[in-house]
């Protein structure tokens, strides 16, 4: 693979755009090169991996063959990536996108497309691809037919066809071209078997399929109802949220990669190719706010399918995540043989915290199912009775030590966000239950309700400290209390929650970045330190525009933007030193984006 200018193997994370087709998506590093790709679906295992594994990942490479300054943007208001390629003689272009196509035939092809053209003078290129199919452990053959390759392994086989010609070279293909302004080049790979016989892409055809999918993502982007302050950053969030998504069920993925570092040469990696219950319901909350209806009901749809009470194990009757299926088994093992990204072992692939207990998860799904009902459109009786159960769980349970919303792996503990969130579960449903006259045990769940407030109030705040803290009876901090008036548990301006605000920013903000909490502190289980949490620091901003203190918010605000990388993108965490950490992008920071604009704007008139 080639190196970097600095002599590194390996792109950081944030030098990368996406692409993707609702079922899957590529990462396209700043050199041209696909260096992750999991075919056909998100948790499928990965054909491209060379983020992970710089010799046995597997990539594509494209790019100039002679010295280049690249940049690289997406066509405005759609998710097709450009990188442009700017050498001595020329400047040359390549516009990678998969077509999300409504056919199911044409969708089960999983087309990748990337089209060259030499927008001045001329540019010699060169393309190799080397797919590694299941993560690098399952051997493959190569067959070539003039300007087209078939890739087969057992169970899978990949398809290339391109309009310029290739050769093999061992297990990969290989091809060297020179373009002239006004010329192209078209690759075309495609996932091949069943029904979908090998099909060429000619030029034409690309062009079309090219015109296609600006128009679908254009289109689909026209239904925002967000005109504020910061719409392109915004924007750019919801079509990365939409990108995450998987069509044929609804559901959300946390992240499209596995095993990108918390931080470099540390263990902090963990696989976010599943649903989460938090995360997803909260980008339900994100997209209701701009006005994306059919995303939330399709999610809407995925929870009554596949997780209704009842499915769940010893962690209650839901759990924290699933898989985009709706399948519930989401075992861990390591990957021994791939080195990790820039050596971060080890690789990970499943995740053993979906046993876990993390009692928050369900006032984050009946939130998003109050919010659905209220901006989209009525839950149905079927619906209504699932939201019972589970504030009926919710009420003889909320009281247990639980893993937290960080998935700590230190032990249980009576974690405050975990009983906010059981209060935010009750008080919405009473919300519900109240507005629409839907049967409900109100009682109960009010004398129930009240009881969590009082503990959290009594037992959640530190004298000592002056603060809300992580759990009962303790003295840790925790950015995840900025949820507290967020979640409408506590005024903005109650003292209380305002010396808690100043001793958080005294604490654990540095810059506008934010700490989730201090693991030396507060054991987690797992050995090493990790960057900030951009959603805590999106939590922090809007935190301050309910506090009133909106110069400081809205300064913040910009400071998080400065952070994001190119594309506008977002990780989980950042560095101490700028840079993204962790899985790439994160719905998480995205969705707490939209929510900080959203409420900003409001604020700044």
């Amino acid at each position: 693979m080639p190196r970097t200018a600095d002599g590194r193997r390996y792109l950081p994370i944030a030098e990368h755009g996406l692409i993707g087709d609702l079922r899957s998506v590529a990462l396209v590093g700043t050199d041209g090169t696909i260096d992750w790709y999991c075919c056909p679906a998100f948790d499928a295992p990965s054909v491209f991996a060379s983020i992970l594994d710089a010799e046995r990942g597997g990539c594509f490479e494209l790019a100039a063959t002679v010295p280049a300054r690249t940049k690289q943007f997406y066509f405005p208001d759609t998710n097709v990536l450009m990188t442009r390629f700017f050498t001595e003689d020329g400047v040359g272009e390549v516009q990678d996108f998969m077509p999300v196509d409504g056919e199911p035939a044409e969708a089960e092809r999983h087309r990748l497309i990337r089209r060259v053209v030499c927008v001045r003078g001329s540019v010699p290129f060169r393309t190799r691809v080397a797919p590694r199919f299941d993560y690098g452990t399952r051997p493959h053959t190569v067959r070539l037919n003039g300007e087209s390759a078939l890739f087969e392994a057992d169970g899978m086989a990949l398809a290339l066809t391109a309009t310029v010609p290739l050769e093999v070279d061992g297990l990969d293909v290989r091809g060297d071209f020179k373009l002239g302004e006004g010329e192209s080049a078209v690759f075309a790979l495609d996932k091949v078997g069943g029904e979908v016989s090998p099909r060429r892409c000619a030029r034409t055809e690309a062009e079309e399929q090219l015109a296609a999918t600006v128009t679908y993502w254009r289109t689909w982007l026209a239904s925002s109802r967000y005109r504020g302050r910061w719409r392109e950053m915004v924007h750019r969030s919801a079509l990365t949220l939409k990108l995450l998504t998987y069509a044929p069920t609804g559901a959300i993925v946390a992240a499209p990669t596995t095993s990108l570092p918390e931080r470099l040469g540390g263990e902090r990696n963990w696989d976010y190719r599943y649903v989460w219950v938090r995360d997803a319901a909260f980008c339900v909350y994100a997209l209701l706010r701009l006005g994306f209806t059919g995303e939330a009901e399709a999610f809407m749809d995925f929870v009554t399918r596949h997780i209704s009470p009842g499915d769940g194990k010893h962690s209650g009757p839901l759990q924290i995540m699933y898989g985009i299926d709706g399948r519930a088994d989401l075992p861990e093992r390591t990957l021994d043989h791939l080195e990790g990204h820039e050596g971060s072992a080890p690789v990970r692939v499943g995740n053993a915290a979906a046993d876990q207990l993390q009692l928050d998860i369900y006032g984050a799904l009946i939130d998003s199912i109050y919010l659905y009902d209220k901006w989209a459109k009525p839950i149905s009786s079927g619906q209504w009775d699932d939201v019972t159960a589970l504030v009926d769980w919710v009420c003889a349970h909320w009281d247990q030590p639980d893993e937290g919303v960080w998935e700590t792996r230190g032990g249980r503990k009576n974690f405050l966000y975990s009983r906010l969130m059981c209060w935010v579960a009750i008080e919405r449903a009473i919300r519900m239950a109240t507005r629409r006259g839907l049967p409900a045990d109100l009682p109960r769940w009010r004398e129930c309700r009240d009881t969590i407030y009082r503990r959290i109030m009594s037992r959640g705040w530190s004298e000592e400290r002056r603060a809300f803290v992580q759990h009962e009876d303790g003295d840790v901090l925790d950015a995840a209390v900025l949820m507290m008036p967020l979640t409408k548990f506590i005024a903005p301006t109650d003292p209380k929650w305002l010396s808690t605000l100043d001793v958080l920013t005294e604490e654990l903000v540095s810059d506008s970045l934010v700490y989730r909490y201090d693991p030396e502190s507060s054991p987690d289980g797992v050995r090493g330190d990790e960057g900030t949490f951009s959603i805590c620091s999106f939590w922090y901003v809007e935190a301050m525009v309910h506090a009133g203190r909106i110069d400081e918010a809205r300064l913040a605000f910009e400071k998080m933007l400065t952070y994001a990388n190119h594309l506008g993108l977002y990780a989980e965490e950042i560095s101490h030193t700028g840079e993204q950490q962790g899985n790439f992008p994160q719905a998480f920071t995205h969705l707490a984006l939209i929510s900080a604009a959203f409420n900003l704007d409001r604020a700044l008139g």
